[in-house]
């Protein structure tokens, strides 16, 4: 009876420790997680309305400067009220669009109030007693120092971020409570578990040793009562399936050391290989080195008394080395280590192989500019994109004037700087979303997305008057001058792929018969 009593008194303080290690274990980090989830969700939000702000305004300044283009070829220009109204289709309907000078708002809600906000920075504003979020684009000096911003209310985002934080405190209430019923049900099985093997080892103590603990399932209660059975057996089982497990992670380790030489992604690679030899190691830490800077690492490099270095040479180069830092390293540990680092110097090959064959497939090699194949799937994206949403996209092909003279009279050496310089002055002009490449011999193409006939021509022009200022000299020393001709052609005159490329061809074709150096749009040609 007394003994039984004692049994229950240790069943219940074990109730009341298990709950005690619930709140601690559980519910304490769940209370720190919902202040870590509710802070990155405010962080989130504001961050997703910045996103959404600067892409307001980016659209506005994008859609200003087509607005501009369009009104250099009306008499009267339009009033920044009526081009801000045009404006607002482009951008999010939750947001307000301003047009902002000399920080005073001059079109849109809240006119001649000041707005105080750094150029392209987010920033807090009141405007008309209401708090906004907002972001204003840069000067657009070349038009009367005019800047767009974009605001959302901040009683928005906070609606938004009380919203989060409510889901956020389900969520976690939720997984509190199931986490509680769990350990409920886990104390359960673990206090009935205990007292049976209490009473058997009372029985035990009492010399009865026909008595056997019940060993059912296969757990540590179930390792635990198999003690009392077979001591002996049991250990030297486990030794065999330790052994076992070790072997087998040996040979996962080494066909996933295989498997690498099928990727690509360099950086990806870097950081598979010190993980692994990290973790195959059994390594505190590991850096991978370039021969200048450190290129990945994994755990703790910096601790440990011994340090393990294997260089990484790739074809015929070193490419680096792996430094693995730990307490020691055996022979099969270091055996390990350096097959992982075999691998890692022939996925790095191949990787190095496969992009200099896919910059080979889409680069003109002397130029440096995207090659015709590159050129022809640039052409055909933007027409599909201009299908789809409208819109227009400009085909333009150059020509270098008299280019055969300039190799027969001064040399290949002297057209091949020909082709480079021109190259370099195409470079320096198009935007970053234009797509410029080299046609085929002498002939150079752009595809211009977004942009109109008048638009292409502007732009040879450029290239052309940039191109005559430019100077090449030949072998001798005599100055060589570059002119070029130029075929624009759009979409929206043309509907079609082929007959696009067909009409800039038949535009280079009228600028080179009247005379070369000039800009002859598909337009003109077809008046000729």
């Amino acid at each position: 009876m007394r003994d039984a009593l004692r049994r229950r008194l240790t069943m219940a303080s074990f109730k009341f420790k298990l709950l005690t290690y619930f709140v601690v274990v559980a519910l304490v980090p769940v209370a720190g997680a919902y202040y870590g989830f509710e802070s990155l969700a405010k962080s989130h939000e504001t961050e997703k309305v910045d996103n959404r702000l600067r892409a307001d305004v980016r659209a506005a300044v994008a859609g200003y400067a087509q607005q501009l283009d369009t009104v250099e070829r009306r008499p009267m220009p339009l009033p920044l009220a009526v081009v801000l109204t045009r404006l607002r289709a482009a951008t999010d309907p939750r947001d307000l669009l301003l047009a902002v000078e000399d920080g005073r708002v001059v079109a849109g809600a809240h006119a001649s109030e000041q707005l105080a906000l750094g150029n392209q920075a987010p920033g807090d504003v009141v405007l008309g007693g209401t708090r906004y979020r907002g972001v204003i684009s840069s000067k657009l000096a070349a038009q009367g120092d005019v800047q767009f911003a974009a605001l959302v209310p901040q009683r928005d985002i906070d609606a938004a971020i009380a919203s989060t934080r409510w889901q956020i405190a389900g969520g976690l209430l939720a997984a509190a409570l199931v986490c509680a019923g769990l350990v409920y049900l886990l104390g359960l099985s673990i206090v009935r578990r205990l007292g049976r093997l209490a009473n058997a080892a009372d029985e035990i103590a009492r010399g009865r040793f026909r008595e056997r603990v019940p060993a059912a399932g296969r757990d540590e209660f179930a390792q635990v009562a198999g003690a009392f059975n077979r001591m002996a057996s049991q250990l030297e089982q486990r030794i065999d399936e330790l052994e076992h497990e070790r072997r087998r992670t040996r040979e996962v380790t080494l066909r996933f050391g295989k498997a690498l030489t099928a990727t690509h992604d360099v950086d990806l690679l870097l950081r598979v290989i010190i993980e692994t030899m990290v973790e195959a190691t059994q390594a505190d830490g590991g850096l991978v080195l370039g021969r200048k800077s450190e290129l990945a690492r994994a755990g703790n490099p910096e601790s440990g008394a011994e340090r393990l270095e294997l260089p990484l040479i790739v074809t015929g180069d070193q490419f680096g080395k792996v430094v693995l830092s730990g307490a020691s390293f055996d022979d099969e540990e270091v055996e390990v280590a350096s097959s992982l680092a075999a691998q890692a110097v022939v996925a790095l090959e191949n990787a190095q192989l496969h992009r200099i064959v896919e910059w080979q497939a889409l680069i003109d090699p002397l130029t440096g500019l995207a090659n015709r194949r590159s050129l022809e799937e640039s052409l055909l994206e933007e027409v599909a994109r201009a299908e789809r949403f409208g819109g227009d996209v400009c085909f333009v092909l150059a020509d270098l004037d008299r280019f055969k003279r300039i190799n027969d009279r001064y040399g290949h050496p002297t057209g091949d700087r020909a082709l480079r310089v021109f190259a370099q002055t195409v470079r320096d002009l198009v935007r970053d979303i234009d797509c410029a490449g080299r046609w085929g011999g002498e002939e150079f193409a752009l595809v211009l997305p977004g942009t109109d006939a008048e638009g292409g021509v502007v732009l040879a022009e450029r290239i052309r008057e940039a191109l005559v200022a430019r100077e090449i000299r030949s072998a001798d020393g005599v100055r060589v001058q570059l002119t070029a001709s130029f075929g624009v052609a759009s979409y929206s005159e043309s509907r079609a792929v082929t007959a696009l490329v067909e009409s800039a061809d038949d535009a280079l074709y009228w600028a080179k018969r009247e005379g070369r150096d000039r800009v002859v749009t598909a337009a003109d040609a077809a008046r000729r």
